[in-house]
């Protein structure tokens, strides 16, 4: 089942973001496998990202490849866990 995850991130700039993702990116293999959908927003407290996953399984492999990658960058705990919602149904314009 597909999984919506919405995490908001007081104090990481866009410029934390993009570090992080550069790093990411370098990683050998397909460090984003299962992610159908990836989307930043910049906000006056810091970022929020939502991201559709094929399933709960493909975040979780995913969180455990990315949380070393910020504790590296000397990231901050998350002051509170992303939400997650089971995805009754999603498409894609156009397709």
């Amino acid at each position: 089942m597909a999984i919506l995850m919405h995490a908001a991130m007081p104090g990481v700039t866009t410029e934390k973001y993009d570090a992080l993702n550069k790093e990411l990116q370098a990683l050998p293999g397909d460090t984003f496998a299962g992610c159908l959908t990836h989307v930043c927003v910049a906000t006056s407290t810091g970022i929020e990202v939502y991201d559709l996953w094929e399933s709960k399984e493909a975040m979780e492999k995913f969180f455990t490849v990315m949380m070393p990658v910020t504790e590296r960058l000397g990231w901050s705990a998350p002051e509170q866990e992303p939400t997650q919602y089971e995805v009754y149904n999603h498409w894609v314009a156009g397709k």
